[in-house]
C-alpha cells in the first residue's frame, strides 16, 4: 500500500448524499478480478452519454478538474454493495483521499485497506471546503489529522491503527509479515498431522 503522509492536491466537488457502490462502479464492470484498470469506468452513467462519449457537464470531466486527487462529497458515501472495486476504481483515478460527511461502514473498512483515506467532516465545513477554485489546492496532514484550505483548517478523527497504517504504507498481510519469525517459531511446535 502506498503511503500516505501529506496530500497537496486540486478537488472536485460533487455534493450530493447516498452515492452508492453501483454509483462509484456499475456492477457491468466487476469482472477484472485484479484491482488495476477501473479508473476509467469510475461514476460510468455520470461520466459518458449514451454514446460513449464524455459528458462535458460532469465534474470529472470538466478540463478544471483534470488532475484531482481529493473528492469532496455528501453523506452516506459508497452506500450499497460491498464491492471493494469501487474503491479500486476512485484510486485507479488518481484520489487519494475522499472527504464525506459520512461513509457507509464496508465502504470505509475498503478505502482504509486500499490506501483511499476516507475523511468525516461535517456539513458545514464541507460547505467552505467546496468554494475551492480551480487554482487552490486542498492541504490534507495525515499526522495532525487536519484538511486546510486557505487559512482555514479542519480536525478530523481517524482511529490511530489505521493512521499508522496509512503512514507507513502498511496493509495487513505487510503488518502480519511483521511477525513472520515467531509465526514459523509457533508453527514448529505445532504436532505434525502428516
Amino acid at each position: 500500500m502506498e503511503a500516505f503522509v501529506t496530500e497537496t492536491g486540486k478537488a472536485v466537488v460533487l455534493p450530493r448524499d447516498d452515492i452508492d457502490t453501483d454509483l462509484i462502479l456499475p456492477k457491468q464492470f466487476l469482472k477484472n478480478i485484479l484491482k488495476t484498470g477501473f479508473g476509467v469506468d469510475l461514476f460510468y452513467d455520470w461520466r459518458y452519454l449514451d454514446d460513449g462519449s464524455p459528458n462535458p457537464d460532469f465534474a470529472l470531466n470538466r478540463p478544471e478538474n483534470q488532475g484531482a486527487t481529493i473528492l469532496i462529497t455528501g453523506s452516506n458515501f459508497g452506500a450499497g454493495s460491498s464491492r471493494e472495486h469501487a474503491v479500486w476504481a476512485l484510486t485507479g483515478y488518481g484520489f487519494r483521499a475522499v472527504i464525506a460527511g459520512s461513509f457507509s461502514d464496508i465502504f470505509y473498512m475498503n478505502a482504509t485497506k486500499n490506501g483511499l483515506l476516507p475523511i468525516q467532516l461535517p456539513k458545514e465545513q464541507r460547505e467552505f471546503l467546496e468554494t475551492v477554485r480551480p487554482e487552490e489546492r486542498i492541504y490534507i496532514d495525515l499526522p495532525h489529522q487536519t484538511v486546510t484550505l486557505r487559512e482555514h483548517s479542519f480536525s478530523f478523527e481517524i482511529n490511530p491503527q489505521w493512521k499508522n497504517k496509512f503512514i507507513n504504507g502498511e496493509d495487513d498481510i505487510d503488518i502480519t509479515m511483521k511477525y513472520e519469525q515467531q509465526i514459523t517459531e509457533f508453527e514448529q511446535q505445532r504436532p505434525n498431522y502428516d
